[in-house]
Order: C-alpha cells, then sequence, then structure tokens
C-alpha cells in the first residue's frame, strides 16, 4: 500500500513560504507583508464592502419602486374586487344588453357596426379611433354584461384608427364569455 504524505497542500505552501521569507532581510520582509496587507484589504473591500455599500445606497430608491408596486396592485385588486361584486347581479335580460350593445355602438359615431346572430354579437369596425373602442368595450362589458370571445383588428399605418370585428359573448346573450 502507498503511503501518503502527511501533509496538506496548504501546509506545503505556508512552508514554502516561510523559507522564501526567511531568506529576504527585515525590510524586504516588512514590503513583503504590507504588500499583502494591502492586497488583503483591497480584496475584502471589492468582495465585501463595496457590493454591500452599493446595494444600501440603491435601497431608497427600490423600495420606492416597489411601494409604488404594492399601490398599483393594490388598485388593481380593488378594481378586480369591484368586478366580482358586480358579478353577484343578475345578468340583464336579453332585450336590456341587446339596447345596451346598440347605445354602445351608437357612440363609436358610425365607425362601427353591430349584429347579433344567437348568442353572439359581432361588432365590425371600420377605422374606429382607440379610444372610441376603449370606451365602447368598458360600456359593453358593464351594461350589457358582454366580453370579447374572439378578435381579428389592424390597424393600418397611417390610419385613424382600427378595423376589423370584435365577437362578443354573455350570459345574457345566452352564452358565457
Amino acid at each position: 500500500m502507498a503511503t501518503r504524505d502527511a501533509t496538506s497542500p496548504f501546509a506545503r505552501l505556508t512552508l514554502a513560504l516561510s523559507v522564501a521569507l526567511s531568506r529576504l532581510s527585515s525590510r524586504e520582509r516588512t514590503a513583503v507583508t504590507v504588500a499583502a496587507w494591502v492586497i488583503g484589504v483591497g480584496l475584502l473591500w471589492w468582495l465585501a464592502v463595496a457590493p454591500a455599500l452599493t446595494t444600501l445606497r440603491e435601497a431608497p430608491a427600490r423600495h420606492a419602486r416597489l411601494d409604488a408596486q404594492l399601490v398599483q396592485m393594490q388598485r388593481m385588486a380593488a378594481t378586480a374586487e369591484g368586478l366580482r361584486g358586480q358579478n353577484t347581479t343578475q345578468p340583464p335580460s336579453r332585450d336590456d344588453a341587446l339596447r345596451a350593445l346598440e347605445t354602445a355602438t351608437t357612440g363609436l359615431a358610425g365607425t362601427g357596426q353591430l349584429s347579433v346572430l344567437g348568442d353572439r354579437a359581432t361588432l365590425t369596425l371600420r377605422n374606429t379611433p382607440p379610444e372610441a373602442l376603449a370606451q365602447w368595450l368598458a360600456q359593453v362589458r358593464i351594461n350589457a354584461r358582454a366580453l370579447p370571445v374572439d378578435s381579428q383588428i389592424t390597424r393600418e399605418p397611417g390610419s385613424p384608427g382600427w378595423s376589423g370585428t370584435v365577437v362578443l359573448a354573455g350570459p345574457a346573450l345566452g352564452g358565457t364569455p
């Protein structure tokens, strides 16, 4: 069986360094020791202290961003709760929903045409301004309790609005969104 050297690589390195240092003059040993300390303190600063100080310096800005995100999420949660509360009421009758759809569509100023077939309502858009479409979707969601189930809309370059179709369904129309 082969015998292993009982000394570890670290012990051999330490021994070699102490032998090398013993060969140096007192002044050279002091210079090497000071250089080793400077390198050690520099490494300590670079690896431990500087990153911690950077984190500490950036903490207030990060905290403010996270607070803003928290406020936004709380607003969205309140909106979701409000919408959930609206869903506890009975959906409007089919006639009321159709009237709400027609009323909302007149707000599109002739850029949208509504057709109802069975449990689906389809809105055909022709250069509808984005703001008008957003308002129409909000009115339809609230008043007719209908939601988009399919949409194929595009915006041509240089065009003032959206063109295409939006298909709606909802409990009042006889379908589920």
